[in-house]
């Protein structure tokens, strides 16, 4: 990825919300499926991670992209930002520059 297209991402990403919070069980398998679908569904997702989470908000980024084979676009503080484009050329909301 280009930093020409994270920028683009980044732009998106800064007009939606987080639409899921990792707290103090941190990464479990129903979480990382959810992510997963969501990243089908979406294509660009914010992730909020709590204060209570015990682990650092980068391993999480990287752990969870590697596992729904997502793109890390960004990580601000506790906000993770996640790309995956959708697998039907059909259902791609998102073209990157």
């Amino acid at each position: 990825m280009t930093s020409k297209q994270r920028s683009y991402l980044k732009g998106l990403a800064m007009n939606i919300d987080p639409i899921f919070q990792i707290g103090k069980s941190s990464l479990t398998p129903e979480v990382t499926q959810a992510v997963d679908e969501a990243l089908e569904a979406r294509e660009l997702i914010k992730i909020a991670i709590l204060k209570n989470c015990v682990d650092d908000g980068n391993s999480i980024a990287e752990v969870l992209a590697e596992r729904t084979h997502a793109q890390l676009v960004q990580v601000i503080g506790r906000k993770v930002i996640l790309y995956r484009p959708a697998k039907d050329m059909a259902k791609r909301k998102i073209q990157l520059p």
